[in-house]
């Protein structure tokens, strides 16, 4: 699996941005494909995911109300909108696809930065 993120960049709090992760490789395993973030000096963490037939979401507390994850299939692509940022979103974004009940990560993920 090959996964590129990009999108990211310097935002001030309160703007938004969309962030786009281009999937290959995807199995008959792949369960979902989702979104972490690792912000600096903390362990990388849950997001956002959103399961195959994109009939399903889910999101951490975080950023409920404030992110949306979509995906293209026929593009083999996957977003995250991000409104209202505040600089404690700011972070390297990852995307990962689900296989089984494994997430696995691929590529240098994208730098989201919120200055207040």
């Amino acid at each position: 699996v090959q996964l590129q993120a990009s999108g990211g960049g310097l935002v001030q709090a309160g703007g938004s941005l969309r962030l786009t992760c281009v999937v290959s490789g995807v199995t008959g395993s792949t369960r979902a494909m989702g979104w972490f973030r690792q912000a600096p000096g903390k362990e990388r963490v849950f997001v956002a995911y959103i399961n195959l037939t994109a009939t399903r979401t889910s999101y951490s507390d975080s950023v409920k109300g404030r992110f949306t994850v979509s995906r293209d299939k026929a593009k083999n692509t996957v977003y995250l909108q991000m409104n209202s940022l505040n600089p404690e979103d700011t972070a390297v974004y990852y995307c990962s696809v689900k296989c089984g009940s494994t997430w696995i990560f691929g590529g240098q993920g994208t730098l989201v930065t919120v200055s207040s």
